[in-house]
């Protein structure tokens, strides 16, 4: 494989990108151009997109070019899911995206938001400190004080936005927040209305315009922190993403998005498919608790979802880059395995090294190569 070109300015030398990490609207700007030049069918109001093109952005065109363009896949999963996802969100229905973490579910409803409204940003982030304001409204205090409660003294939220624009609305890890701010959107997921009391007349009342509705995502982990009420539960449809069940496509999932995070980054780097396919295999080991030939080994606490495996591919990736010789191999995978197992339970330290004296130690003598390669880097974890 052929070394990754840094990427500098003439000026200093630093890489320049603009920023970090560019909205999915941007970053596939080229691409949703091409299908909306080229999307013919009926769409739902207030929709960029029809439904079927919103599924080949996501999904890919099979090699197929559209308004000269040819769609990757983004979204390596159900494809089923991604349809009845579409379909719930073209409903009066809002969408509920639940699973373990890092099964792509802030990805997906990224995209989703993307190809239908044409902007992802309109995000809350759930967590314990957010409160109903951070949901509906709040108020700019300075112009508050001096004006009183007029439409120019409001701070609107992304949700009240995103009803006033008719765009989606995502609502990130929803069970984080205590059950009385989530339930701020029982009302208005029933109604597709917003009530500003401190208003008058007309603006206060804000009817949500066609192409609203909410996506909201939830990690199975998190149940029992904050339970959905009935109610709200009943007002969204929900969908569960699972962990992509096919190797092949996890590994080429990990390599192509570790290849693009290394690009960004600037460093020069080989990362190989051999290499890719041992972690992955280590990570589907450690998740499932049994071995693609049957030997049970102990089930990791963690969550080693892909999303991890890209983390560990890069960080390795760069590790070799400024401490080793360019190569990405099993001693970098080896060095930041360990920060991926150890996050919950100091016991898993110990399923790991079991793991390398009997898997890996199995594997190096019968597959040898990386798998060698790797048995001869277990001295890299934590005594």
């Amino acid at each position: 494989m052929a070394k990754r070109k840094k990427k500098t300015s003439a000026a200093n030398g630093s890489m320049t990108t603009g920023m970090i990490r560019e909205p999915a609207e941007q970053r596939f700007a080229a691409e949703l151009t091409a299908l909306e030049s080229a999307d013919d069918r009926a769409k739902p109001a207030g929709w960029r997109l029809s439904p079927r093109a919103v599924r080949t952005f996501i999904c890919g065109s099979d090699g197929e070019s559209i308004g000269g363009v040819v769609i990757p896949r983004k979204f390596y999963g159900d494809d089923v899911l991604v349809e009845r996802a579409i379909v719930t969100l073209a409903s009066n229905r809002g969408l509920m995206m639940v699973g373990e973490p890092g099964t792509a579910k802030s990805m997906l409803s990224e995209l989703l938001a993307a190809a239908v409204s044409q902007t992802s940003t309109l995000a809350i982030q759930g967590t314990a400190a957010t409160t109903e304001d951070q949901i509906r409204y709040s108020w700019n205090y300075a112009l508050l004080l001096a004006e009183g409660p007029t439409p120019r003294a409001l701070v609107p939220s992304p949700l009240y936005t995103g009803m006033k624009q008719g765009q989606l609305v995502r609502f990130e890890e929803i069970t984080r927040c205590p059950p009385e701010v989530q339930d701020t959107l029982v009302s208005i997921l029933s109604e597709k209305v917003l009530m500003v009391p401190e208003l008058e007349g007309d603006d206060s009342i804000l009817f949500a315009q066609p192409g609203f509705n909410i996506i909201g995502t939830a990690n199975t982990r998190d149940r029992g922190v904050h339970e959905m009420s009935t109610a709200l539960k009943r007002r969204f449809n929900f969908e569960t993403v699972q962990p992509i069940a096919d190797p092949e496509e996890e590994v080429a999932l990990v390599q192509r998005e570790s290849g693009r995070l290394l690009d960004e980054s600037g460093v020069d780097v080989d990362v190989t498919r051999d290499v890719i396919e041992v972690l992955v295999d280590v990570f589907r080991d450690l998740r499932s608790g049994m071995t693609s030939d049957g030997m049970q080994v102990e089930r990791a606490s963690t969550v080693l979802s892909t999303a991890e495996a890209v983390s560990v591919t890069m960080s390795a990736g760069l590790d070799a880059s400024f401490y080793g010789d360019g190569q990405l191999g099993a001693a970098s995978i080896a060095r930041h395995l360990v920060g991926a197992v150890l996050k919950d339970n100091a016991d898993d330290l110990e399923k790991l090294r079991h793991y390398f004296n009997t898997v890996v130690k199995k594997r190096s003598q019968s597959v040898k190569g990386v798998w060698a390669d790797l048995h001869r880097a277990r001295k890299w974890l934590p005594r």
